[in-house]
């Protein structure tokens, strides 16, 4: 009987390993959550007694009112600025290739920093521990992005307050709101080399997992509520599993089993500090980066930040669920909302366009004061919205749901850069989704695809190409490739220019460059 029982419980130890190993081995693996439907209301589920609204005459009709036009050109260069990317870009490359050199910063001694990390360690559950990496990391930022902290300063009043209010709701540390940062750089659509999209930088499959929509219309990943709401749900699960903030984070950033590996080759130790040179790179870098911009956000005081306050208010916007298809473009017009301001408060739709299907609920959010507008006209908007749509030219994209998958046969002159212009996806993506571990590519070999585009726009191998030769643009910039040098170093180099730039620019794939190559530097 003792041997049975021994039995037994080696089964269920050997069980047990393999589920940690091997079920949460993925990049920011989840668990699957079903879908949140959204209550047809005005005011993100909430109802309203009464809405003051004064009705408009005639909402179809031009609007005659004049802007001051300084003063719109000023917000629409705020706008653009705001949805750059070179944030992100600056911050996501700056993770990954962060080093941990001694920085001359004299405003702010060391003894200062120890006071106040024991201060903040005091009021947080995050193991703040003074340590020369993270010195390092928070006197680089200091010294080197101010202003690009200022500008996301400028956006966190934004979107703290909604963050705030989902990680409440599920008991999660509101500081937690300092990683969006740090993922994404707070841009909505922000998109890592390895596909993982939006604010909290879901992959593809863990956002169908949590119930983020992703089609040819719709990309809720991009969505600050519905994802701020799914990374609640994840950080929820992690820390239930390691019991440790800090490496709830880790886990989120790498994945628990690869924090699991982690803790197994340190000898057992569980702070995050300890198990950090076991970490893959970017992991041991994750932690001190959200550490540093903790620190910084909450003594921005202290260090002479001055952010410019936001044009727009979390509280000051409101939503309405769209009983039709309906385009930005076509709301801007009727309400005389800029579209650059329609487009950062409605990040999730891709095309500009919020289609309506059966049993999906989707939102317009709008300045609370065009709302009244919206909603007193309702009937009217609907019906332009249809006699415009039946006079373009061009016909609007077909709706191509990507839980379709495509099984493609791989044919001769094919490789994966080409299969994945044409489907609209990543070469890393058809890897991830194939098991590839290389890029070569037999031909007859099949593989399975998610098409990011719509069917109308997809080409087939056999479809006839029209090719044109370029002018070289003799204004046009270029770099040579020095030793040393990466995208991001040298994007660093020219200002306005992002990673993504050099990459479009260029046709480059990859983050791999050759000593002696050419860049364009500026678009064409």
């Amino acid at each position: 009987m003792l041997n049975n029982l021994t039995m037994s419980l080696r089964l269920f130890i050997i069980t047990f390993l393999c589920f940690t190993t091997f079920g949460f081995s993925q990049t920011k693996d989840t668990m699957v959550v079903k879908n949140l439907i959204i209550k047809d209301t005005i005011i993100d589920g909430q109802s309203q007694s009464k809405k003051v609204v004064v009705p408009v005459v005639d909402s179809l009709s031009k609007r005659t009112l004049q802007d001051h036009k300084l003063a719109s050109e000023i917000d629409q260069k705020w706008l653009e600025e705001l949805y750059s990317s070179s944030l992100y870009d600056t911050i996501y490359n700056g993770i990954r290739e962060m080093k941990y050199d001694s920085i001359y910063y004299p405003e702010l001694p060391t003894d200062t920093l120890k006071k106040r990390l024991i201060e903040l360690n005091s009021r947080t559950p995050f193991n703040i521990e003074y340590n020369k990496s993270l010195e390092s990391v928070i006197k680089s930022y200091l010294k080197n992005r101010k202003n690009h902290l200022e500008r996301l300063m400028a956006l966190s009043d934004y979107y703290f307050p909604m963050f705030e209010r989902e990680l409440d709701n599920y008991d999660i540390p509101l500081e937690v709101k300092y990683l969006a940062i740090v993922e994404s750089a707070l841009k909505p659509r922000a998109k890592s080399r390895v596909g993982a999209t939006g604010l909290w930088q879901f992959m593809f499959a863990t956002g169908k997992q949590f119930g983020l929509d992703v089609s040819s219309y719709v990309d809720e990943r991009s969505d600050p509520i519905k994802s701020t709401e799914a990374a609640s749900k994840y950080l929820a699960s992690l820390y239930k599993i390691f019991g440790d903030w800090d490496l709830a984070l880790a886990a989120y950033n790498s994945g628990p089993g690869n924090v699991s590996k982690a803790i197994r080759r340190s000898g057992g130790y569980k702070n995050f500090w300890n198990i950090r040179p076991n970490l893959p790179r970017e992991t041991a870098g994750y932690l001190p980066a959200f550490l540093a911009t903790l620190y910084i956000f909450e003594y921005r005081e202290e260090h002479g930040f001055n952010p410019k306050k936001p044009e727009i208010n979390y509280i000051q916007t409101d939503t309405v669920r769209v009983k039709e298809m309906i385009s930005l473009d076509q709301v801007s017009e009727l309400l005389d909302v800029p579209m650059e301001e329609l487009q950062f408060l409605n990040p999730s739709y891709k095309l500009d366009i919020i289609p309506h299907i059966k049993g999906e609920n989707y939102t317009l959010r709008l300045p609370q004061e065009k709302l009244g507008m919206f909603v007193t006209n309702e009937d009217s908007i609907y019906k332009f919205v249809r006699a415009e749509f039946a006079k373009r030219e061009k016909p609007l994209p077909q709706f191509f749901d990507n839980d379709t998958k495509v099984r493609y046969r791989v044919r001769s002159g094919d490789y994966l850069g080409k299969i994945a212009r044409q489907y609209g996806v990543r070469v890393s993506q058809i890897k991830q989704w194939n098991g590839l571990r290389s890029n070569n590519l037999k031909i007859g070999q099949r593989l399975i695809i998610y098409p990011r585009k719509p069917r109308s726009q997809i080409q087939t191998s056999g479809s006839k190409k029209q090719t044109s030769l370029k002018t070289p643009n003799p204004n046009l910039k270029t770099y040579r490739v020095k030793k040393g040098d990466s995208l991001w170093s040298i994007s660093e180099n020219f200002p306005g220019v992002s990673v993504q730039n050099l990459k479009d620019w260029n046709n480059i794939n990859s983050s791999k460059l050759k000593i002696g190559m050419t860049l364009a530097v500026s678009k064409q």
